[in-house]
C-alpha cells in the first residue's frame, strides 16, 4: 500500500491531470470556464473569491518551489533547512488562513442561497468540499512542522517530490513512516489532481495573457445610428 499510494498513485494522478485535461479541452472546449456567478451575491463573492485565490495561488506556488527545488541550489544560497522550514510555517500559515476565510465565504454563499445553487453542479461543491479539507488538513500539517523546525521532516517531503519526477523508484521510501496527517495531505492532493480535469478547476490553466493588454471595457453590440 505505502509503495501504491506514494510510488504509484501520484503517476496516476499526473498522467489522469494532463491527458484528461487536453481531452476536456479538445471534446468540450465551452466547458473550460469557471461558471461565474457573479450576479448572485456579487460582494460576497468578490472578498471570498480574493481572499481564496490570493491564499491559494500563494500555497501553491510555495509548494511548487518549495518541493522541487533542488537541495543542492538551497544550499548553495545559503539558506538552512531550519530557515526554510520558518518561511514555509509563516507564509503558508498566513495563506492557509486567507485561503480558508475566502473558501468558507464561497462555500457558504454556493449552498446557502437558493439561486445559486441551483445553478451549482455536484462537483462544484464537492471540489470546494476537497479544497477547503485539504486546507484544514495542512493547516494541522503546521503543528507537527514546529515540532520539526529543524527543517528535516520538510527535507524527506522534498526528496520525495523530485524523486517522482526523476522517476526514482524508491520515491516512496522517502515518506515512510512519515506523521499521517502528512500522508493523509499528500494523498488528497494528488486526489484532487485526478479530479482537476473533471471540474471548474481547470480554468487555472487558461492564463488570460491577452488580459493585460485589452481595453478596461468591452463593446458587447456596436450603436446603430437612428433612421433618418
Amino acid at each position: 500500500m505505502q509503495l501504491f499510494l506514494f510510488g504509484i498513485y501520484p503517476y496516476i494522478a499526473l498522467t489522469v491531470l494532463i491527458l484528461g485535461s487536453i481531452a476536456r479541452y479538445e471534446t468540450e472546449p465551452f466547458t473550460w470556464k469557471s461558471s461565474s456567478s457573479q450576479l448572485l451575491r456579487r460582494k460576497q463573492l468578490i472578498l471570498g473569491s480574493v481572499l481564496f485565490h490570493i491564499g491559494m495561488l500563494t500555497i501553491f506556488f510555495g509548494h511548487l518551489f518549495g518541493l522541487l527545488t533542488p537541495l543542492w541550489l538551497v544550499e548553495l544560497f545559503g539558506i538552512s533547512h531550519q530557515a526554510k522550514q520558518i518561511l514555509a510555517v509563516v507564509v503558508g500559515g498566513v495563506a492557509g488562513v486567507l485561503a480558508l476565510a475566502g473558501g468558507a465565504i464561497l462555500i457558504h454563499r454556493r449552498l446557502v442561497d437558493p439561486r445559486i445553487r441551483a445553478t451549482s453542479s455536484y462537483m462544484d461543491v464537492a471540489i470546494l468540499a476537497l479544497l477547503l479539507l485539504q486546507l484544514v488538513l495542512g493547516m494541522l500539517t503546521i503543528i507537527i512542522s514546529l515540532q520539526h523546525i529543524d527543517g528535516e521532516e520538510m527535507v524527506r517531503f522534498m526528496k520525495w517530490a523530485q524523486a517522482i519526477f526523476t522517476f526514482d523508484g524508491n520515491a516512496a521510501s522517502y515518506v515512510e513512516g512519515a506523521p499521517v496527517l502528512f500522508r493523509m495531505h499528500i494523498f488528497l492532493g494528488l486526489t484532487i489532481f485526478i479530479l482537476f480535469p473533471f471540474s471548474r478547476l481547470v480554468h487555472m490553466i487558461s492564463a488570460p495573457v491577452r488580459y493585460l493588454w485589452r481595453p478596461g471595457y468591452q463593446i458587447v453590440r456596436s450603436r446603430r445610428k437612428p433612421a433618418e
